[in-house]
């Protein structure tokens, strides 16, 4: 290897290696290898308390020392009688046998690239998440991190996501735990509320390890959590992903974690989902399940922030569920009633999403702007197809959807229905 200028790149790192065996020779030659712990005893023909005072006086101070020894050998992170509070799914579920030794490969692989954050507003705590980390910067010595804004999320007055009543607070401290035990300032780069996703940048001195990130992911694959405790270690939960739709008042994107009934989940909000591979098939977005933001997605969000600085998405006005994920009773009645055997893939429609922002951003155009989309639907009552023309809003803000809602203003019969001046999704 060469740089620009001729000169070899190899001479350095040469020199570095020598540095560094010269260090481990030096270490070594200063090493004094401690003794073995060995078992005190009192020989028999000693062993006379009463004749020999002295020797059980130092019996017992000896003894105390030997255990004293394995208490701190049994301390050793190395050593397999080490306590730990809650073992891993990966130590105690027999039924993960068969799959133990290429999972624990995957997730030591994936772990590498966790790391833990806290966050805190005058002096208060906000809430702790997990991270990964997604870029370094070589020159200037700093990480970026991904993690879901629930890190700065100051108000959370309702569970219905598409009332867009969540505050954040994009000036909270926030507090980045490295792996080594220490600590540093996090800086806030971005967020986005309609995905949840938060940027941040740290200093750090020495490269971190960058993830893998897996394109695809599907109902019934096996899957692990990751996440980190307050102690830093590593929280392990197996699972699949459900086959479930999200409920009305989440997002649409979201898919789920299906986990054993016995396995705490611990607060891993922003951690990883992973594959046997160890590639990332996910970002732990926890609202009121086990849910999730897939790769596919993160990966198209990531890439618009990248290159524009926020992530846009085209407000429908509408939600949707997925046909795949009805009950197969309730397609063949589609298929019977109304000639429907296919329908729409909300993964592939929240990506078709973004795309379209892509190209609008590649040509120019900025936010807020309008983009006209044609969608066609089937009408159940009517049980006919229509093509509806919209022209709707290119916007990094969560989108906004409301009931429509009429109050009862006299007896029954004559009341007066109102509509919000907001984006309404009819019933």
């Amino acid at each position: 290897m060469y740089d620009q200028d001729g000169s070899s790149s190899m001479v350095e790192t040469n020199g570095a290696r020598v540095d560094e065996m010269t260090k481990e020779e030096e270490e070594l030659s200063s090493f004094t290898p401690k003794s073995p712990i060995s078992k005190p005893y009192i020989p028999d023909e000693l062993n006379d308390p009463t004749v020999y005072p002295e020797v059980l006086a130092a019996f017992e101070d000896a003894q105390a020392k030997y255990i004293a020894k394995l208490c701190r050998r049994t301390a050793l992170f190395t050593s397999q009688y080490r306590r730990v509070d809650a073992p891993s799914c990966l130590f105690h579920h027999e039924h993960l046998h068969h799959i133990r030794e290429p999972a624990k490969k995957a997730v030591l692989r994936a772990a590498k690239s966790i790391i833990r954050l806290s966050s805190s507003v005058d002096g208060e705590p906000l809430t702790n998440c997990c991270g990964l980390w997604i870029e370094w910067d070589k020159e200037s010595k700093t990480g970026t991190i991904l993690t879901t804004a629930h890190l700065i999320r100051s108000k959370h007055p309702t569970e219905n996501h598409w009332e867009g009543r969540d505050e954040y607070d994009i000036k909270a401290n926030v507090t980045v735990h490295l792996r080594d035990g220490t600590t540093a300032e996090g800086h806030y780069l971005y967020h986005q509320e309609h995905y949840d996703l938060a940027f941040f940048k740290v200093r750090v001195v020495e490269p971190v390890q960058l993830p893998s990130f897996n394109g695809s992911v599907h109902c019934g694959q096996d899957v692990f959590r990751l996440g980190r405790d307050q102690s830093m270690d590593l929280r392990i939960t197996h699972g699949r992903v459900e086959y479930w739709n999200p409920a009305s008042i989440e997002r649409y994107h979201y898919m789920y974690f299906l986990h054993e009934h016995d396995d705490c989940l611990c607060d891993d909000d922003g951690g990883t989902v992973i594959d046997l591979d160890g590639k990332v098939v996910g970002l732990i977005n926890n609202h009121l399940s086990a849910s999730f933001v897939p790769s596919s997605i993160l990966d198209n969000c990531v890439d618009l922030w990248r290159n524009f600085g926020c992530i846009p998405r085209l407000h429908l006005g509408m939600k949707f569920d997925s046909i795949r994920l009805l009950d197969p009773i309730n397609v063949e009645r589609m298929w019977r009633m109304h000639n429907i055997e296919e329908g729409l893939i909300v993964e592939k429609l929240e990506n078709m999403l973004l795309g379209r922002c892509k190209d609008h951003f590649n040509q120019g155009k900025k936010l807020n702007a309008k983009i006209d989309v044609s969608i066609q639907v089937f009408h159940t009552d009517e049980r006919v197809r229509r093509t509806i023309n919209l022209n709707v809003e290119v916007s990094d803000h969560g989108e906004v959807i409301r009931e429509s809602t009429y109050p009862i203003t006299a007896t029954l019969g004559t009341s007066a229905a109102v509509q919000s001046n907001q984006n309404v999704a009819g019933k």
